[in-house]
C-alpha cells in the first residue's frame, strides 16, 4: 500500500473504529477478492463493534492499494459517505500505462477499471441471469462512439444495479467500446444541493491525479461544464453510469454529449434529454429454481438439503431478487428463523424484513413506498386504488373506467404514468391494454390501504363493483379477497362481509357464465336480512325498464354448502382435498386437471392433462404431487405447485379408472386400476411399475390403500372385492359381493353387479363397499358382513367415503343427491341436494369437517358436515297444484313422498298436512273453492279429502299402475284421472259412480277439461280425442302425429287447439275439421310444450334443445325464435328442455320454464329476465291471471313463489 494511503488510514482510524459496522463492509471486500473468509472470521471473533472495526483496519494496513480502494468504495455504498470523504485524498493514484500488464489480461484489466471507477462489486451471493446481462451489453455496444443513453429500468429490487455492474465485467466491452474507463455515480433521490455534492465528488475523483488542484465547482452549471471538459479531454470514450435515477431534471446536469447508462424505476426518465436512446427492461421475477439457488448460497446448503419452508419462502417472495436476498442474508445470521421470516412475509409484515444486506433502504416497505411517494399527489390515490386488482390476472382498462368513472383515454393516461415508473405492468392485446401488478406490489398496497377502511368497505360491499369485477375476472378472486381482507373488513361489520362472501361463494358458478346473469336478480334471492338483498332491492326499485322478481317464500330455505365452484367445462368425475385441506384437485371430461383453493375457489393450476377424459386424481400424502389417470390409458404425476409433469406411466392397456397414493409421507407409492383387469403399484422414484396384481376377471373400477399402507383393496365389474398385499402383490382375500344380491327380492342373475367403490375405516378394521343400491360393511379380520344399508330403488350408488370419525358415511347417488348415513345406528342423518345432474364423487376432508361433491353439472360443491347433519331432508315433488284466490297463493304439494301439504305461498306457512299414506303419492289437485283436494298414489289408489281437517272423504282403488294426473270438474263433484294405461276414469266421488273413457291405444299423456262437459286428451299413440265425460263417448278423433303427442293447448276463443310431438313438429287444428290447419316445422328436437297468446294471434312452442318459437296463429309463419343462452364450447345448454309456457294478458311477454325460468319480449324475441333456481328440471309453471305471481318446484324439491316487483 502507498505510504500516503496508509497514513490516511492511520490518521482517521479513530473515527472509523467508532462508527463502522463491519459486516456489510466485509461482504463487499470479499466480493472484491481483497479479503479472505479466514480474515472475516478473525474480525467476527472480536467481542465489540469497535474491536471488530479495529481488527479490520489492521488487516487492511497489511494489504495493497486495491484493498484501500475496495474499503473506500464499500464505505460509500454502505452509507458512510462522511467517512469515505476522510479517505478520499488518500486514494492511490490511478494506474497508467498498459492496462493489460498482468498475465491474465482481462481479469486484471476489468478489476482495475471497475475498482477505479467505483463500480459496485458482485454481491457475496450472486446468481447469473445471462439473458439480461447480454441485453445490457448489446445496448451498450449499440452506442458505438456516439453520445447516447442506455436505460435499464424495472421495479424496486428487481436487480438493475447488480445486472448493470455484471455487464461491465467484460474485457472486450471495456477495451473495445470504453477505453477511457467507466465512472459510477450512485444518484438516488436528490434535491439540488445533494446533486451538487454528487457532481463535486465525481469531478474530484476524475481530477485526482491532476497536477493542478482545483476548487470544487460552486453550482450545478459550473459542475456540468467541468464534467464536460473532463469527459471530452481526459476521459474520452468513457462510460458514465448513473445508478438509481429518480428525476429527469437530474439527467440535464450530465447531458454533456457523452455515453451514459442509467438505472431507474422510471422508464420515461430520459424523455427530457437528447441523443440516441436504448432500453433494457428487467423482469420483476426470478424463476423458482433461481430463488432456491440464492437461498442455498446464503445458508451454504445444497438445494436438496433446504427445509420445506424454502419453497414457501421463494413463492412468497414473488420472484423478487431483492426480497430473496434480504431473507437469505437474514437466514445466514439467524439460521433457525425459516418459519419466522415465512410468517412475516405471509402476514405482509414488510417492516420486519429489515436491512441485512447492502441495499439502500432500511426495510422492504421503505424500498417500495418511496416509488409511490414520488408520484404526483393527484395520482397517489389512484395508485392505491389498484389494490383491488386480482393477483395473476391481467385486467382490461374497462374495470378501472368503472372504478374511477372516467373515459378510457383518461384512465390509460394515468396508468401509463404508473407503467413508466415500473409501478404497474402492461400487456397490449390487439387494440386493448391489459394491466397487472407484481404480487409484491399488490401485497404492499394492500398492507398500506389497511387504514383506508371506509373506502375499501365501500368498494368491497358494492354490487356494482362485484358485477364489474366478476364479469371480467370471475368470482374466485373476489372470494379470495373477502377471505384475505377479512380482518380489515370485519372492523366495519363482520356480518356484511359474511353476507357478500356467502353470496359469491354460493352463486360463483352462475357468475362465471356468459352472458353474465343479472346480479341484482341474484341478490334478490338472498335472505332479507342480508346486506346483499338490501342493496339489490334498492337497485331494483331505482331501475326503470327492467322487471325483477321477489322470491317471497325463501325464508325457509337454508344453504347447506359453503362454496360452489365451476372449474371445468364438462362433467367433473373426481375431486379431492389436499391433506392440509387448503387445496382441492379436480378432473373431468374436459381432459384437464384443476387445482384451486378450498376456501375461495381461486384457481392455482389448470393443466391440459391428457388426450382423453381424466377419470381420477389424487394428492400425495405431503401434497407435493397430484396423480391423474385417464381413458387414454396413461397415468401421470404432476408437481402440485408448479404443474410440471414429473412422470408418465403407460403400462396399462385399457382406460385407467382410479389412482390413489399411499397414506404415509416419505415413500411415494401409487395404486392404479384399469379396464385391463390389473391393479398396478408404482414407486415414483422408479420409471416402471413395481408390482402388478392379477386376479380380477373384468374391469377394475376402484382401488384404495389401507390406512397402514399394508394392503390394497380393489372393486371390479366381476362382482368381487379383493384384498392384496402391497409388498408381495399376492391376493389375500376375495369376496363375491354379487352373492349378497341373490335373495327373494332380486333374481340371481337379473343384472350385472358392478362393485363401484370401497372405503376403509380410519383404523383399518372395516371396509365399506357399494354396488347397485346397497352399502355393505365388512370386518377386515373375519370378512363377515357386519351390516348393510339399502338405498332407494330409484337410484344407484356412484361413490362412497368413510368420514374420519368412522361413524358417518357419505354416499353419492345417481339422482343428483348425496346422503350421509350413521353406520352404527343405520340411520340417514342428512340428505344433500344441490347438484343438477349425476353426482360422481363424494370425499371428506382429512379432518372430516368438510366434504365435497362433484357432478355432471360441471360444479364442485363444498359442504360443512355439521351444518348438513343438523338439516332436515324435507323435499317436495314436482307435481303440485295451485289456486290463486283473493290475492292469496294456495299450493297443494306432495311432501316427502307420502304426505300432502297445503301451503300458503304468501306466508310460506303449512296450512294442512296429511298423515303419511301407505303408498307414495304421485299426483294431486285442488278444487277452486279450496274445500277439497284429491291425490293419486303409486299403488293406483285415488283419494278425495277435505282441506279443513285433512280427512279422507272417499277412496277408490282405480288402477293397477301409478296414477299420473287428476283434476276436479268445475262443480268439484267429479274427479278425472289417468294412469300408465290407455283409459281415463271420470269418477263422481260423491255418488261413487265412474265412467271409463276407452279409445286410446297407448298410455294417456295428459288431458284438459273443455266447456260443456267435454274433455281433450292426448296420448303416446299420436292421437288427440275429444270426449263427452257424461256419456263416455268419443266426439272427435284427431290422428295428429306419428310420434307421442307431448302437449296440447286450446285457443282463448275455444275454436282451435295445438299439438306438439316427439316428431319435432307442432300443429294447429280446428275443432270443426279433422284436417290440420298449419304444420309448424323447424324445431330440432322434441316439441314439449305450447300455449296460445291471450289476444288469439300467436302460438309459442318450446323444444328439448331449449329453443322457443313464436308463430303467427292465422298463417303458421314463424314470428320469432327465442334461442337458448349461448354458452362456452363444450358446455351443455343450461336450461335443457322447455317444459311450460305462458303469455301475459297483453300478449307482450312470454315466460318459460325448463332448467330455470326465463321471461321474453314477444315483439323482439329478446330475453328480459332470468331466474336461476337452485335445482333444475322445472316440470311445470303456474302463473297468476294478472301475470305477477309464478309458482314452480325444481328437481331438488324446492318450492318457488315468485312475485313481480
Amino acid at each position: 500500500m502507498d505510504v500516503k494511503s496508509r497514513n490516511y488510514l492511520l490518521m482517521n482510524r479513530q473515527a472509523l473504529e467508532k462508527d463502522i459496522k463491519t459486516s456489510y463492509i466485509m461482504d463487499r471486500m470479499i466480493s472484491d477478492e481483497v479479503l479472505t473468509l479466514q480474515e472475516e472470521e478473525r474480525v467476527k471473533q472480536q467481542n465489540t463493534q469497535k474491536e471488530r472495526a479495529a481488527m479490520l483496519i489492521n488487516i487492511i494496513l497489511t494489504k495493497d492499494n486495491n484493498s484501500y480502494r475496495s474499503f473506500y468504495n464499500a464505505l460509500l455504498h454502505e452509507g458512510y459517505s462522511d467517512l469515505a470523504a476522510l479517505l478520499q485524498d488518500g486514494i492511490p493514484a490511478i494506474s497508467s500505462g498498459n492496462r493489460k500488464s498482468s498475465m491474465d489480461g482481462m481479469t486484471s484489466h476489468v478489476k482495475t477499471v471497475l475498482c477505479e471507477g467505483g463500480v459496485p462489486q458482485r454481491p457475496v451471493v450472486f446468481v447469473t441471469r445471462p439473458e439480461l446481462v447480454d441485453a445490457i451489453k448489446q445496448k451498450l455496444c449499440c452506442l458505438g462512439s456516439d453520445p447516447g443513453w442506455v436505460t435499464v429500468y424495472g421495479m424496486a429490487g428487481c436487480g438493475k444495479t447488480v445486472l448493470t455492474a455484471e455487464a461491465l465485467r467484460d474485457h472486450h466491452l471495456l477495451e473495445g467500446y470504453f477505453p477511457g474507463g467507466v465512472h459510477w455515480v450512485s444518484v438516488g433521490k436528490q434535491d439540488k444541493a445533494g446533486l451538487l455534492i454528487k457532481l463535486q465528488n465525481l469531478c474530484s475523483r476524475l481530477e485526482h491525479d491532476s497536477t493542478l488542484s482545483q476548487r470544487p465547482p460552486l453550482n450545478i452549471e459550473e459542475a456540468k461544464d467541468r464534467l464536460r471538459l473532463l469527459m471530452l479531454r481526459k476521459y474520452h470514450r468513457s462510460l458514465l453510469i448513473l445508478d438509481d435515477v429518480w428525476d429527469s431534471w437530474v439527467l440535464k446536469a450530465f447531458d454533456n454529449q457523452c455515453q451514459v447508462l442509467i438505472t431507474s424505476r422510471d422508464r420515461s426518465v430520459t424523455d427530457a434529454v437528447a441523443g440516441n436512446k436504448y432500453e433494457v427492461h428487467v423482469e420483476s421475477g426470478l424463476a423458482h429454481e433461481k430463488g432456491l439457488e440464492i437461498l442455498s448460497l446464503f445458508v451454504n446448503m445444497k438445494i436438496s438439503e433446504l427445509p420445506e419452508q424454502a419453497n414457501c419462502l421463494v413463492r412468497e417472495c414473488k420472484g423478487s431478487p431483492l426480497v430473496i436476498s434480504l431473507i437469505g442474508a437474514l437466514l445466514r445470521d439467524f439460521p433457525s428463523r425459516w418459519e419466522y421470516y415465512l410468517k412475516q412475509l405471509q402476514n405482509k409484515q414488510f417492516k420486519r424484513i429489515r436491512k441485512s444486506s447492502s441495499y439502500d433502504y432500511e426495510a422492504l416497505d421503505e424500498a417500495m413506498s418511496i416509488s409511490v411517494e414520488q408520484l404526483n399527489d393527484n395520482y397517489k390515490d389512484y395508485y392505491k386504488d389498484l389494490s383491488i386488482l386480482p393477483k395473476d390476472v391481467k385486467v382490461p382498462t374497462k374495470v378501472l373506467c368503472i372504478l374511477w368513472d372516467m373515459e378510457t383515454e383518461e384512465v390509460e393516461d394515468i396508468l401509463q404514468e404508473f407503467v413508466n415508473k415500473s409501478l404497474l405492468f402492461c400487456d397490449r392485446n390487439g387494440k386493448s391494454f391489459h394491466y397487472y401488478l407484481h404480487d409484491l406490489q399488490l401485497d404492499f398496497l394492500t398492507e398500506k390501504n389497511r387504514n383506508q377502511l371506509q373506502e375499501l368497505c365501500d368498494l368491497m360491499f358494492s354490487l356494482d363493483w362485484i358485477k364489474a369485477k366478476t364479469e371480467l375476472v370471475g368470482p374466485a378472486h373476489l372470494i379470495h379477497e373477502y377471505v384475505e381482507y377479512s380482518s380489515i373488513l370485519d372492523q366495519k361489520d363482520c356480518t356484511v362481509r359474511e353476507n357478500f362472501q356467502e353470496f359469491l361463494s354460493l352463486n360463483g358458478h352462475l357468475l362465471g357464465r356468459q352472458p353474465f346473469p343479472d346480479i341484482i336478480q341474484l341478490g334478490l334471492c338472498q335472505p332479507e336480512t342480508s346486506e346483499v338483498y338490501q342493496q339489490a332491492k334498492l337497485h331494483a326499485q331505482r331501475e326503470t325498464g327492467t322487471f325483477y322478481l321477489e322470491w317471497i317464500n325463501k325464508t325457509s330455505l337454508k344453504n347447506l354448502y359453503r362454496l360452489v365452484v365451476r372449474p371445468h367445462r364438462d362433467a367433473v368425475y373426481h375431486a379431492c382435498f389436499s391433506k392440509d385441506r387448503q387445496r382441492i384437485a379436480s378432473c373431468g371430461a374436459d381432459k384437464t386437471l384443476q387445482v384451486f383453493k378450498a376456501e375461495s375457489g381461486e384457481r392455482l393450476l389448470e393443466i391440459s392433462a391428457h388426450d382423453d377424459e381424466v377419470l381420477c386424481c389424487a394428492f400425495s400424502a405431503d401434497g407435493e404431487f397430484v396423480a391423474t389417470c385417464s381413458a387414454d390409458k396413461k397415468v401421470k404425476i404432476w408437481n402440485s405447485r408448479t404443474g410440471q409433469c414429473r412422470r408418465v406411466y403407460e403400462e396399462h392397456s385399457e382406460q385407467v379408472n382410479c389412482c390413489q397414493f399411499n397414506n404415509r409421507s416419505g415413500q411415494y407409492l401409487l395404486a392404479t386400476c384399469s379396464n385391463d383387469t390389473f391393479i398396478k403399484i408404482w414407486d415414483l422414484s422408479k420409471r416402471y411399475c413395481r408390482n402388478t396384481m392379477i386376479g380380477h376377471e373384468n374391469s377394475v373400477n376402484h382401488c384404495r390403500f389401507s390406512p397402514d399402507d399394508e394392503y390394497v383393496a380393489s372393486c371390479s365389474t366381476d362382482g368381487t372385492l379383493k384384498l392384496w398385499g402391497v409388498r408381495s402383490a399376492n391376493e389375500l382375500k376375495s369376496i363375491a359381493v354379487k352373492d349378497f344380491f341373490k335373495n327373494a327380492d332380486e333374481q340371481p342373475d337379473d343384472v350385472e353387479v358392478l362393485v363401484k367403490c370401497c372405503s376403509w375405516s380410519r383404523n383399518g378394521d372395516m371396509i365399506l363397499v357399494v354396488a347397485k343400491n346397497k352399502l355393505l360393511l365388512f370386518g377386515v379380520k373375519t370378512w363377515d358382513l357386519l351390516t348393510q344399508i339399502i338405498m332407494s330403488h330409484h337410484s344407484t350408488i356412484q361413490y362412497c367415503d368413510f368420514c374420519p370419525d368412522d361413524e358417518l358415511v357419505a354416499v353419492a347417488l345417481s339422482h343428483c343427491s348425496v346422503e350421509l348415513w350413521n353406520i352404527k345406528s343405520l340411520s340417514k342423518v342428512a340428505y344433500c341436494r344441490g347438484h343438477m345432474s349425476w353426482v360422481h364423487c363424494v370425499t371428506f376432508s382429512p379432518d372430516g369437517s368438510l366434504f365435497l361433491t362433484s357432478s355432471d353439472d360441471q360444479t364442485i360443491r363444498i359442504w360443512e358436515t355439521k351444518k348438513v347433519c343438523k338439516s332436515s331432508d324435507a323435499v317436495l315433488k314436482s307435481e303440485l297444484d295451485v289456486v290463486f284466490h283473493n290475492d292469496e297463493v294456495m299450493i297443494l304439494a306432495i311432501y316427502n313422498q307420502k304426505h300432502l301439504q297445503l301451503i300458503n305461498g304468501n306466508t310460506d306457512s303449512v296450512v294442512m298436512q296429511t298423515e303419511a299414506q301407505e303408498s307414495p303419492i304421485s299426483c294431486c289437485c285442488l278444487s277452486e273453492d279450496l274445500k277439497f283436494a284429491a291425490f293419486g298414489q303409486e299403488s293406483g289408489t285415488i283419494k278425495v279429502l277435505q282441506l279443513l281437517d285433512g280427512k279422507v272423504l272417499k277412496s277408490r282403488e282405480a288402477y293397477k299402475t301409478s296414477v299420473q294426473c287428476c283434476q276436479f270438474t268445475s262443480d268439484y263433484q267429479t274427479l278425472i284421472s289417468s294412469a300408465h294405461d290407455s283409459v281415463i276414469q271420470v269418477w263422481n266421488w260423491q255418488l261413487d259412480e265412474c265412467v271409463f273413457l276407452r279409445g286410446h291405444k297407448e298410455a294417456i299423456k295428459d288431458f284438459r277439461l273443455l266447456e260443456n262437459s267435454k274433455l281433450l286428451s292426448w296420448s303416446f299413440d299420436g292421437t288427440v280425442k275429444v270426449w263427452n265425460i257424461t256419456t263416455g263417448n268419443t266426439e272427435k278423433d284427431f290422428a295428429c302425429h306419428g310420434g307421442t303427442v307431448l302437449s296440447c293447448a286450446v285457443s282463448p276463443d275455444g275454436s282451435k287447439f295445438s299439438s306438439t310431438s316427439a316428431d319435432k313438429t307442432a300443429k294447429i287444428w280446428s275443432f270443426q275439421s279433422p284436417s290440420v290447419l298449419h304444420e309448424l316445422k323447424g324445431h330440432e328436437a322434441c316439441v314439449r310444450c305450447c300455449t296460445f297468446s291471450c289476444n288469439n294471434k300467436l302460438l309459442a312452442t318450446g323444444d328439448d334443445k331449449g329453443e322457443i318459437r313464436i308463430w303467427d296463429m292465422l298463417t303458421g309463419a314463424l314470428v320469432h325464435s327465442c334461442s337458448p343462452v349461448t354458452v362456452d364450447e363444450g358446455e351443455p345448454t343450461h336450461g335443457g328442455w322447455v317444459t311450460d309456457l305462458s303469455f301475459s294478458p297483453d300478449s307482450k311477454i312470454l315466460v318459460s320454464s325448463g332448467g330455470y325460468l326465463k321471461w321474453w319480449n314477444v315483439n323482439t324475441g329478446e330475453s328480459l329476465q332470468t331466474f336461476y333456481t337452485n335445482g333444475t328440471n322445472l316440470k311445470s309453471l303456474h302463473v297468476s291471471p294478472d301475470f305477477k305471481v309464478y309458482v314452480t318446484v325444481d328437481n331438488l324439491g324446492i318450492l318457488y313463489v315468485l312475485q313481480k316487483m
